[in-house]
């Protein structure tokens, strides 16, 4: 509890010194803070339909401006859940990951104050920590979880100042096991802060 207090404490001291930097910086660059929802779905089978579960994630961004053009990086911790519905039984899959999304933007409404934006890209996902309740079957077909997967990204998104916010749909090009040929898709919603 006291390293949680610690770690706020210093999260917001972070945050209470960068309000002191300039607003109007020549540095391209920008870093900062995310966190947010997704809802994840893996695709239906012949006896089991596919629903959408909440999770959540959180980490770091970094932003690159080119003019109109942007180009943007972020690491996440993210928690994913699905579930499947069976005529008689059902079955709940969740699964940590890191995620590092990477994408080029374009700022449709581009001012000081307030950003318009759309972008698309590609994510690489690592999963661990696999949970799976429910139907033998289910939990058989997911025994080989894989690992890796690559996803396709796109999204709109605003900036107000140092406020960003994101609306963003990843569709998997990877099944997510050999003994189960599914992808994931997922939509997601952040929240970011740049520091500077």
């Amino acid at each position: 509890m006291k390293k949680q207090i610690v770690l706020f404490s210093l999260l917001l001291s972070c945050i209470s010194c960068s309000i002191n930097v300039k607003a109007q910086t020549s540095l391209p660059i920008h870093l900062g803070i995310k966190a947010g929802g997704n809802l994840t779905n893996i695709s239906s089978t012949q006896s089991f339909e596919g629903k959408y579960s909440f999770g959540y994630q959180a980490g770091a961004i970094a932003r690159l401006d080119l003019g109109s053009a942007y180009l943007q990086g972020e690491t996440l911790f993210n928690k994913r859940k699905t579930s499947f519905e069976g005529e008689s039984e059902s079955s709940k899959l969740s699964w940590n990951s890191i995620d590092i999304p990477v994408t080029i933007g374009y700022k449709i409404v581009n001012t000081n104050e307030f950003n318009l934006r759309a972008f698309t890209g590609g994510l690489y996902s690592y999963s661990f920590g696999k949970e799976i309740t429910g139907a033998d079957d289910i939990k058989q077909a997911f025994s080989k979880f894989d690992k890796s997967s690559i996803s396709l990204i796109a999204g709109l998104g605003f900036d107000i100042q140092r406020l960003s916010i994101d609306f963003s749909y990843e569709n998997s090009l990877s099944n997510v096991s050999k003994n189960f040929k599914s992808k994931p898709k997922s939509f997601s919603i952040g929240i970011g802060y740049f520091l500077f």
